[in-house]
Parts: structure tokens; C-alpha cells; sequence
């Protein structure tokens, strides 16, 4: 496992470990209901396909939300997702979860698939690799669903901003690093507080409120107040646990805009599938309310 892979496996866990129901946290601009209905509705439709009993296996399947849509729709089908985070949250009904599955080596046997799916996942991976799994454990006329990101859709856009915010937050105003600069070898733990507060102002008139360049100074400022009665560890502890998350919320991020330049290549990827007898039925955009395309959706069968 490549250093980068291993450190997009620690950021998933994170997020899966907070998100144990599938939060946002971020990852999707605020008002996105439509884009979880819009998705929805395509997994719904794609489930009409899917032969009854059918096995169906989601890649990167996080929550395994797709897999609770398909459910849904279809009749009596086998429902697995399989991730590369070890830690995943609970299945929904009637579906099973594997975590340390990377997508370019499947535990399934040859053609034992009927539709394999994926959503914001298999652009994350080595696409030809990937491929080429997903051929080997499908059946004959078996087909695939892959959902992908647009690099010019709303939430991309929205992680591209997030990412500025919190490298603004982290690294331009280095909040948690002066911080722990202004507490070492000090018992006036509250002598940090007036950087955190003016962070905390200026990340709020640039960025707005809901914004993590107002988050996080905010949140190391109220817990310079807090530490004068729970001690100088919690305010460490704390002050770690902001820049653990903050850094993996920055991976996750550059790892959104990397798949979604090799999703928007789309023609090679087509031609990946087709270097290992998979063709193309059909892509379509996938918009909500606002008609901007936040996605593409590409259906695939095996001859």
C-alpha cells in the first residue's frame, strides 16, 4: 500500500468514525437535500435492471447509503459493499459491509456479480485496476453503475473553497501553532487568547460564520477560556485533536479535485473498460434543483 493510499485510508476511518451515519461534515454545500434526492432517484432507476435475487456489490461503498437505495427498489437482491477504510458504520438493513477491501483486488469469486456500483468511489482508485476487478467478478451481461464527480459541479467547487478556509485557518494564520507557542512554559493559559479571538473575527468577516476559518479559531478560543478549570492537558489534547481533523478534512479534500480530473478523463476510462470486454450503455449528467450537473452518471455492461 502506497503512502498515499495509506493516508486517504486514515482520513476515510476518521470521517467514518465520526459520520457513523453518514454526515456531511463539510463534505457537501449546505442546502445539498437536492443532491442526495437527485442521487437517490438514479440508483433507483438503475435498480430496475438488476435481475431479482441478484448480487449486487458496491465499491467504496462508505455507509453503504447506494446499497440501502437499491434495496429499496429491487426485489430480494444481495446486497455487499466493500471499502478500503477498516472502520465503517453500521450497515443499513439487509446489507453487508467490508472495510479494508481495496477495489483493484476483490474477495469475490470470477462471475459472481450481477451489478457492481459505485459512487464517488471508483475514480478515488488505479481506474485500469479497478476495471478489470470489476470485469472478473461480473457475470456475463452483468452491469455497472459508476456515479462520478464533475470537476466543474457545486461540490467540488464547495471542497475547493473549504480547503482554502482551512489552509488559511491552519497555515496563513498558523492559529494551532501559535497557539501551542503562546502556552509552552506558561501557567496563563488565557495570555493565547486575544490571537485566537482576533483569528476568530477576521475568519468571520472574510469567510463568514459557518465557514472552518471562523470554526476553528472559535473553537481554540473557547477552549483557552475553558482551560483555566479543566487544566493545560485538555487544552493540548484539544488543540491536537482540532489539527487531526482539520489535516485529514485537507487530505480528503485534495483527494476529492485529484478523482475528479480522473473521472472528467472519461474517455479513458471507457476505453479501460473496454480493454477488458466491458462497453458502454450510456453517460448522463446528474442535476438537482439549481440545473448544475454535480455528476455524471455512466452505465456499463459486460458482453
Amino acid at each position: 500500500m502506497g503512502q498515499a493510499e495509506t493516508g486517504e485510508q486514515t482520513a476515510w476511518t476518521m470521517f467514518w468514525e465520526q459520520n457513523p451515519r453518514g454526515g456531511a461534515s463539510g463534505c457537501l454545500p449546505q442546502g445539498s437535500q437536492f443532491i442526495e434526492d437527485a442521487q437517490r432517484k438514479v440508483w433507483q432507476e438503475f435498480a430496475r435492471g438488476i435481475p431479482q435475487g441478484g448480487a449486487v456489490l458496491d465499491l467504496a461503498t462508505g455507509d453503504g447509503r447506494v446499497l440501502a437505495w437499491i434495496g429499496a427498489a429491487g426485489s430480494d437482491l444481495v446486497l455487499t459493499g466493500v471499502d478500503l477504510a477498516p472502520t465503517l458504520p453500521l450497515p443499513p438493513p439487509n446489507v453487508t459491509l467490508e472495510g479494508s477491501v481495496a477495489m483493484e483486488a476483490l474477495p469475490f469469486p470470477d462471475l459472481s456479480k450481477d451489478a457492481v456500483t459505485s459512487q464517488f468511489g471508483f475514480e478515488y482508485g488505479d481506474t485500469a485496476r479497478a476495471a478489470a476487478e470489476i470485469a472478473r467478478v461480473l457475470k456475463p451481461g452483468g452491469t455497472i453503475g459508476l456515479m462520478m464527480h464533475r470537476g466543474d459541479g457545486p461540490i467540488v467547487a464547495h471542497n475547493r473553497t473549504r480547503r482554502e478556509q482551512l489552509e488559511w485557518a491552519l497555515e496563513d494564520k498558523a492559529i494551532v501553532s501559535r497557539t501551542r507557542e503562546a502556552i509552552a512554559g506558561s501557567s496563563d493559559l488565557a495570555s493565547a487568547e486575544p490571537y485566537a479571538s482576533a483569528t476568530a473575527a477576521e475568519g468571520h468577516e472574510r469567510f463568514g460564520q459557518s465557514s472552518p476559518a471562523w470554526e476553528i479559531p472559535e473553537a481554540i478560543r473557547r477552549t483557552l477560556l475553558m482551560g483555566a478549570r479543566a487544566g493545560r492537558q485538555f487544552v493540548i489534547d484539544t488543540l491536537n485533536a482540532i489539527e487531526a481533523q482539520a489535516g485529514n478534512e485537507i487530505g480528503r479534500i485534495k483527494a476529492l479535485i485529484r478523482a475528479s480530473t480522473v473521472a472528467d478523463d472519461r474517455e479513458s476510462i471507457i476505453e479501460q473498460f473496454r480493454a477488458v470486454g466491458v462497453g458502454p450503455m450510456e453517460t448522463k449528467t446528474v442535476e438537482g434543483e439549481t440545473a448544475k450537473p454535480f455528476a455524471d452518471f455512466l452505465v456499463l455492461t459486460k458482453g
